[in-house]
């Protein structure tokens, strides 16, 4: 349950961003910049990104749909799935496996990422942009992640939504809310309270 008077029928984030539109707009703006918009990084590394420090933030609802999000884009999840427990093993490129370093050092704290991390993955091809934009998802998704937990919000638990959800992040991005993904898990979640 909530820890204030959310919107009942929507879960995870989405139920913030109904309850303060004014600062869900800024905030979706943001996440569609970071991970949509054309990068130098994939649309799929930026999500794993999210992905990764969502996971490490044990924040279920967002490493969930950003999971999605990565899977449809790379269009399979088992890389997702070796992204969240072991990235060092899984199928992605080492210039990715050394931005996932940096983002989890600023998942712990941002003084934890050193100039040996930064250089690390400039030898691999990483550019200064390429940097920030890896620095600036691991801090918006610390922020990202402890405003769904922190207010308390439903987590669904249907793999189908998710994947519904990841498809229109990959797709649409992310300045609309899929409001009827949303609709359809909150009937089922108030049939299981």
């Amino acid at each position: 349950m909530a820890h204030i008077n959310l919107p009942k029928e929507l879960p995870g984030i989405s139920a913030g961003f109904a309850f303060r539109p004014e600062t869900a707009k800024p905030m979706r703006e943001l996440a569609h910049i970071l991970l949509h918009e054309p990068n130098s990084l994939t649309p799929a590394e930026r999500e794993l990104i999210a992905t990764y420090v969502s996971s490490l933030n044990d924040c279920y609802f967002c490493q969930t749909s950003h999971g999605a999000a990565a899977a449809s884009h790379l269009g399979e999840s088992n890389t997702v799935k070796l992204v969240k427990t072991g990235f060092e093993t899984a199928p992605i490129s080492e210039k990715l496996k050394r931005l996932l370093v940096i983002a989890g050092k600023v998942q712990q704290g941002g003084k934890h990422v050193t100039a040996q991390d930064v250089e690390a993955a400039r030898t691999l091809g990483a550019t200064d942009k390429e940097i920030h934009d890896t620095v600036l998802i691991a801090a918006a998704f610390c922020m990202y992640n402890r405003y769904v937990d922190g207010l308390g919000t439903w987590q669904p638990y249907d793999d189908s939504m998710y994947e519904q959800m990841g498809k229109h992040l990959a797709t649409e991005g992310y300045r609309t809310p899929s409001r009827r993904l949303a609709k359809d898990e909150s009937a089922e979640h108030r049939s299981r309270d």
